[in-house]
């Protein structure tokens, strides 16, 4: 029907009116599943929102289908792709993906030489990410930022975080790193190679 037609996004500042509706989606979320997703504020998304970092998802009638956000850590080294969310009445209809490929897309717009990740237990979302070019890394490989790790304690996996001293989790961490960054890396691992 050309009334549930979804379009997809960057979010704009009349759309900070959606964020209790996305952090309560969360909640449930995250409840239902009984897997890790953190909490976030609706202060929080409307922060997203207003900076320019957040991807959202509508119907043409205004109706809140999808959400997810962007974050930079590490002086902009890195860059987190998270909080994907989507209506319950919406999934399984390929939101999630076309939700995943815009955030990416801002977030090479936004920080191109940054390396992105993000972490989840959610293998949908593992998937979307290879589609895209990430690969599973070691915690030790994405952001070592304190204030990142901080976001997940709303997790109910955080004691296990916790007690690995933010070394893994239940999640999966993946990468994407930037062609131009990639090439630097095996030059350098090459020469570092040729050294010993």
């Amino acid at each position: 029907m050309d009334n549930d037609r979804v379009i997809v996004r960057k979010a704009v500042l009349s759309d900070c009116k959606y964020a209790a509706t996305i952090t309560a989606e969360m909640e449930a979320s995250a409840k239902a599943r009984g897997t890790g997703i953190s909490k976030r504020s609706v202060t929080a998304i409307m922060k997203k929102i207003r900076e320019g970092k957040a991807v959202i998802a509508l119907t043409v009638n205004k109706i809140w289908v999808g959400f997810s956000y962007i974050e930079a850590w590490s002086n902009g080294e890195f860059v987190s792709n998270s909080g994907m969310i989507v209506n319950p009445l919406f999934r399984g209809q390929g939101v999630a993906s076309r939700i995943k490929r815009r955030v990416f897309q801002l977030s090479r717009e936004k920080y191109p030489a940054a390396k992105l990740f993000s972490i989840t237990s959610g293998l949908s979302i593992m998937r979307m990410n290879s589609k895209l070019g990430f690969l599973p890394v070691t915690f030790n490989e994405i952001t070592r930022d304190p204030e990142f790790w901080k976001g997940c304690k709303s997790c109910v996996n955080f004691n296990i975080l916790q007690k690995k001293g933010c070394q893994n989790c239940l999640c999966t961490a993946m990468l994407f790193t930037p062609p131009a960054i990639q090439k630097e890396e095996e030059k350098e691992a090459r020469l570092l190679a040729g050294a010993y």
